[in-house]
């Protein structure tokens, strides 16, 4: 009833930069907190970053000073401004949006199918 579609991810070398988008469709009251997790092979999944409804952010040590969270509350979208790539950022990026469907109803996760970041050195 509710999706979380992904874009953005592909193939970049070391320095680079892509962004991805992460968009929230179906029955929506209301998103809280929404967020962008990675998995890399043989590796747990970790948040990188996350923002609230009123816009405050907070990130990962390893990617503070390169990534950027951002949301547009109008379209149900989510992005992650990924700057100076380097190879060990290379995994699945994962979108969370914790969803209320209804005034009647409480906040549930979302997840996004996962889009793959590669990046090579």
């Amino acid at each position: 009833q509710v999706q979380l579609v992904e874009s953005g991810g592909g193939l970049v070398q070391a320095g680079g930069s892509l962004r991805l988008s992460c968009a929230a469709s179906g029955k929506i009251f209301s998103i809280n907190a929404m967020g962008w997790y990675r998995q890399a092979p043989g590796k747990q999944r970790e948040l990188v970053a996350s923002i609230t409804s009123g816009g405050s952010t907070d990130y990962v040590d390893s990617v503070k000073d390169r990534f950027t969270i951002s949301r547009d509350n109008a379209k149900n979208t989510v992005y992650l401004q990924m700057n100076s790539l380097k190879p060990e950022d290379t995994a699945v990026y994962y979108c969370r949006g914790d969803v209320r469907p209804t005034i009647f109803s409480g906040f549930n996760n979302y997840w996004g199918q996962g889009t793959q970041v590669t990046v090579s050195s």
